[in-house]
């Protein structure tokens, strides 16, 4: 029997099916699929099945100082073991392995931890390598005809920025959040990678918070041409003899304004015309991908997540490249030929193939790893992907267009006049030839209009303005201009930099998009810098990066890379063991100023966002345990404390966190007033106690902001039902005959219709059904998708389920997991 071993299970399932062309059976084993056809059996890893740490003896925090984790040993350890226990089991009933993970380091990696467990398994069973660069028929069926060896050089560095990642992680982690004392859930985390990042967007906000703004003004007239107007701008020359738009000095600009206002013409100086050529873009590597997605309004880890899955199914190549140069096998012309298949491509298939030549540009680099990221013959169909992976495979496949389209061509008209001594200019374009634009919409093809005009013609002017402006401060990194800034500066790799901004975001250390630091951010930064500077250098990172570059081509060993990376963090604890209690000081001062509202209105003292041991957040008193004044906040999202203040208690507003579901919710001692002061409004009986009981369902509001249906007997009577934060509620005159409750209208004035809600029994019922699973806390996608698996994909599923069987088929869910989720859906 033939075992292969793929990185993730959509990847066995579609190669199994390329190989068995169709006819592969799925056998459940160990709540694992397993996918075999003539005597080959294909399973799908979980990425790492295995992962780095430190012996059991250096777990606890408070018992090991942190400088002793730079050279403590480390272990691997399975971190999914019923993948690693079924794939031992079939790879001792294997002749021959062959591995088949994503062709790049981390994939390389990967494909050693599995070769590690296959040898565990059996020591003499012949294991091979395959690496294609797309999951189409073609390049599968070409990589197992040929297979290759491991690369373990290349998967040993992999594996050494995997220790040295954890050691400077790890060590750093629990020395900030032990002097911090912020150790649990609320830890401070710091990372090689990461921290320079982090350095990167605090350094941009110090220069906007330094920023001074300037004044200046600009001057503009219409110029006019047989009954048509075009704009042009006062421009003069400074003591560099350059062209100069902005006048700094208020009383020059005045005088100049004067002028063109009284000026009743402009006489034409010059007239000057030029074509530019606009060539069409190098082909796509990862970063260029991120940025053209962000364009479209897609986050660096969700653009790279959407390509990750296209790849999987086939539809285009490995996202994670440097490659900006097709390779000399790809012939564009097979490729257009199978695109045109797809009607929404069909028209600019036409126009490509109608060219002389079909030549691709290329880009500055060049690499023999994979090509960069383009279709590939398979096509899908619209229905076969959701909008957002549509867009994005849409834009891949638009790029590969491009990138075989001549180039544009616009016309460039100058225009300069003089108003009585005062100068204007007027720059028009019109675009000559669309070229690549025609098949790549995603630049700006605006044209702007100035009629032909010859030197010495008089030109009326209709309008004079001035407009008073100040200098703008530096724009903050966005996703993707980050991203490229961490490419040029050599931090982390094409397939780790968005998942470093992702953790940041995690981390609590930025915040927005474009990214802004957090207070917590700017502490942990300063203290680096005045502390250890290493720990936010990006030459260190990159010197690192470039080490393991070196392991990569053999040049140098992982012992060597790591010892060396240790040595470098033991000299980092010198200087930080010196200064712990000032850094700790310095930073739960910070943690205090992000979390810091305002005062209390009971004591004076700080009133902070807290987190109870429940997880829950609410408002408490700095002066605890003297002072116990506090206030709740919403149980959806995570608060964010704004620079907005309510004017009438001197409080910061509050923000929550929620995804889409993002909200304000405003001062919180507001919120708490507002409730106190609104009285309930009693709308019928309830459900679960009112027979027994006397209990009633009420329109309530809480001092949290929320609103809800529920019962005059809590909290002895805990039913309740959710209602819509905004919006005034209407109690009808219509009731439902089931519950025998009135129907409700929203009238919310951010909507034209009312929302009619109805009874809200039935409202709540009809929504649960919708959303399904989707509507119980703590089945996300991932799990859901497992609970699928295992044929759960609906309530009623789920309420029939066994929990303890679910347990021994669903990976990482107990039993009382189960049982909690079928609580919540009854």
């Amino acid at each position: 029997m033939e075992l292969i071993i793929t990185e993730k299970d959509n990847a066995a399932r579609r190669i199994a099916d390329i190989l068995s062309d169709g006819g592969a059976s799925t056998e459940r084993s160990g709540g694992v699929d397993v996918y075999e056809w003539g005597g080959r059996r294909c399973i799908g890893l979980s990425g790492h099945v295995v992962g780095v740490d430190f012996p059991p003896e250096y777990s606890d925090w408070r018992d090991v100082e942190p400088a002793e984790l730079a050279d403590a040993p480390v272990t691997k350890t399975p971190t999914q073991e019923s993948i690693v226990n079924v794939l031992k089991r079939l790879a001792g009933e294997a002749d021959s392995v062959i591995i088949a993970t994503d062709y790049d380091r981390e994939g390389e990696l990967i494909g050693k931890e599995a070769y590690e467990l296959v040898r565990e398994a059996n020591e003499d069973v012949p294991v091979s390598r395959v690496r294609f660069s797309s999951i189409t028929e073609n390049e599968v069926k070409s990589a197992f005809a040929d297979p290759d060896d491991l690369d373990f050089d290349l998967a040993a560095a992999g594996e050494a920025r995997q220790i040295i990642d954890l050691i400077w992680g790890a060590a750093l982690t629990r020395f900030l959040s032990l002097s911090a004392r912020q150790v649990g859930d609320d830890f401070i985390s710091v990372g090689r990678v990461q921290s320079p990042t982090l350095k990167l967007i605090v350094d941009k906000e110090r220069e906007i918070e330094a920023f001074d703004p300037e004044d200046y003004w600009e001057l503009f007239a219409d110029l006019e041409k047989d009954e048509a107007s075009f704009e042009a701008q006062y421009f003069y020359l400074d003591e560099d003899d350059n062209e100069a738009e902005r006048v700094w000095n208020e009383d020059d600009a005045d005088a100049a304004f004067d002028v063109l206002r009284e000026a009743a013409t402009a006489v034409v100086e010059s007239v000057r015309r030029r074509t530019r050529t606009d060539d069409p873009p190098a082909p796509f590597n990862t970063t260029q991908f991120i940025r053209a997605a962000s364009s479209l309004g897609y986050a660096a880890g969700r653009a790279m997540s959407i390509a990750e899955d296209l790849y999987t199914a086939g539809y285009i190549t490995y996202p994670r490249t440097d490659n900006t140069v097709y390779p000399e096998d790809l012939d564009p012309a097979d490729l257009l030929d199978a695109l045109s298949a797809q009607r929404d491509f069909a028209e600019s298939v036409e126009l490509l193939e109608g060219l002389d030549e079909l030549t691709a540009t290329r880009g500055d680099e060049e690499t023999t790893d994979h090509p960069p990221i383009h279709p590939t013959a398979d096509l899908p169909s619209k229905g076969d992907l959701s909008e957002d992976e549509w867009e994005v495979y849409e834009l891949v496949v638009r790029r590969f267009f491009a990138t075989l389209a001549e180039p544009a061509e616009w016309e460039h008209l100058r225009v300069v006049a003089d108003a009585d001594g005062e100068r204007l200019k007027a720059n028009g374009r019109r675009l000559v030839e669309e070229g690549y634009h025609a098949v790549y919409p995603y630049y700006g093809t605006d044209e702007n209009h100035v009629p032909d005009v010859t030197e010495g013609e008089e030109l009326a002017i209709s309008d004079a303005r001035i407009e008073a402006k100040q200098t703008q401060p530096p724009r903050r990194y966005g996703q993707s201009r980050l991203i490229e800034t961490m490419e040029e500066m050599g931090i982390g790799t094409k397939s780790t930099r968005h998942n470093v901004i992702e953790k940041l975001y995690d981390r609590g250390y930025i915040e927005n998009d474009p990214p802004r630091p957090t207070r917590l951010a700017m502490a942990v930064v300063e203290a680096a810098e005045e502390y250890a500077d290493l720990v936010v250098s990006e030459e260190m990172t990159a010197e690192l990066e470039a080490d393991m570059t070196a392991i990569a081509e053999g040049e140098t060993s992982l012992d060597s890379v790591t010892e060396e990376s240790r040595e470098i963090l033991d000299r980092v604890f010198e200087a930080l063991d010196e200064s712990r209690e000032e850094i700790g000081e310095h930073l739960r001062e910070s943690l205090k100023a992000d979390k810091r509202l305002g005062p209390c209105p009971k004591c004076g003292s700080d009133l902070l966002v807290r987190r109870s041991r429940q997880g829950s957040y609410f408002v408490g008193c700095d002066g605890y345990p003297e002072c116990r004044f506090t206030l709740p906040l919403p149980s959806t999202g995570e608060p964010v404390v704004l620079d907005a203040e309510c004017e009438e208690h001197g409080l910061n507003e509050v923000k929550m966190l929620a995804g889409r579901n993002t909200f304000v919710h405003g001062c919180p001692l507001c919120a708490a007033e507002e409730a106190a002061e609104t009285e309930d409004r009693i709308i019928g009986p309830c459900p679960a106690c009112n027979e027994e009981h006397g209990g009633e369902l009420a329109i309530r509001k809480l001092q949290s902001g929320s609103r809800l249906v529920g019962c005059t007997r809590y909290p002895d009577c805990e039913y309740s039902l959710p209602l819509p934060r905004r919006g005034e509620i209407e109690v009808t005159d219509e009731y439902c005959e089931e519950h025998d409750l009135p129907e409700l209208v929203v009238h919310d004035e951010g909507s034209e219709e009312p929302w009619e809600l109805g009874c809200p029994i039935c409202n709540y019922e009809e929504y649960r059904a919708r959303r399904g699973l989707d509507g119980i806390d703590g089945i996300g996608p991932k799990t859901k998708e497992k609970l699928a698996e295992a044929g759960i994909k609906d309530l009623a599923d789920l309420a029939d389920a066994d929990a303890e069987g679910v347990a021994e088929t669903v990976e990482g869910v107990s039993a009382e997991r189960v049982r909690d989720w079928q609580a919540k859906a009854d």
